[in-house]
């Protein structure tokens, strides 16, 4: 009897103060602009490149108390369009839209697309890849390219901005 009470005791102390937590999980979020020129084709694809989209993530990582080798993995989890300028403007132009992410040390590989959109809204969300994309994300910065089609002639340029949401799976320091 006097056993069990003192391995319940143990047990309790373990549970409440010995217990460390094996790892962390949390957001990283970018966002970078691009532009749809008035004078793009129609139905036939063009691209358009970002300026670099500087990572941060040294400093996400500390935020949360984390490091990048201790990187489990990292998943997209949202990319979402929307559309800044002209403000009347909806995605109803757009036929399709691909979005490559790179690096300089890495190649590149398709985060996020969309075929075949009818919306008639100023803000589209992409289907995302399921790649583990640390390689990318632990980066000082990474590159975007975007492939569009669309499907109406353009009188003027539309503006773009991609927000970009990757969640992080890692363990704590």
């Amino acid at each position: 009897m006097k056993t069990n009470i003192v391995l319940s005791f143990f047990i309790c102390v373990v549970a409440l103060t010995g217990c460390k937590k094996l790892g962390v999980n949390f957001s990283i979020a970018n966002q970078t602009n691009f532009r749809v020129e008035s004078s793009s084709p129609i139905n036939l694809p063009f691209e358009m490149g970002t300026p670099d989209v500087t990572t941060n993530s040294s400093q996400q990582f500390g935020n949360n108390n984390t490091a990048a080798n201790l990187i489990k993995e990292i998943k997209l989890e949202e990319l979402k369009l929307s559309i800044t300028s002209p403000t009347s403007k909806t995605f109803s132009f757009l036929k399709s839209v691909e979005v490559y992410i790179s690096t300089n040390s890495s190649n590149e590989i398709l985060l996020a697309s969309l075929d075949n959109i009818a919306s008639t809204s100023q803000s589209i969300s992409l289907t995302t890849t399921t790649q583990d994309l640390a390689r990318y994300v632990k980066a000082s910065s990474y590159k975007l390219r975007t492939r569009v089609i669309t499907k109406e002639t353009l009188t003027q340029a539309v503006d773009i901005r991609a927000d970009i949401k990757f969640k992080v799976k890692a363990g704590l320091l």
